[in-house]
């Protein structure tokens, strides 16, 4: 079993808190949610409209499309609202020394 590598993505202080923020990262698209000083991370193109999310609503763990309203669960990118039918990438993170690192592989 290979070890995680994890990839620097944002200082902890750039994910404003129960907000959301599109960063790249290793060349692709992400966004990163602050809910409750948690952070998460998903890919950041919705799976029904091809809305960047950074742009979308979040509210609680639930991120909502700004093109149609569809919503996806932050945690793990499961699909919670229609039309939203097929998940978006969600990748493991960790807090250390006030930077958020994703295990991206």
């Amino acid at each position: 079993m290979s070890e995680i590598q994890w990839t620097d993505a944002a200082s902890f202080d750039e994910v404003p808190a129960d907000d959301v923020i599109g960063k790249i990262v290793d060349g692709r698209d992400l966004a990163l949610y602050n809910v409750e000083g948690e952070v998460f991370a998903t890919d950041n193109l919705c799976t029904h409209g091809h809305a960047r999310l950074c742009e979308g609503f979040l509210e609680g763990h639930e991120i909502e499309c700004p093109l149609h309203q569809g919503k996806f669960d932050v945690r793990n990118g499961a699909p919670t609202c229609a039309p939203v039918t097929e998940a978006i990438r969600s990748y493991p993170v960790k807090i250390e020394a006030g930077r958020v690192y994703l295990a991206l592989g």
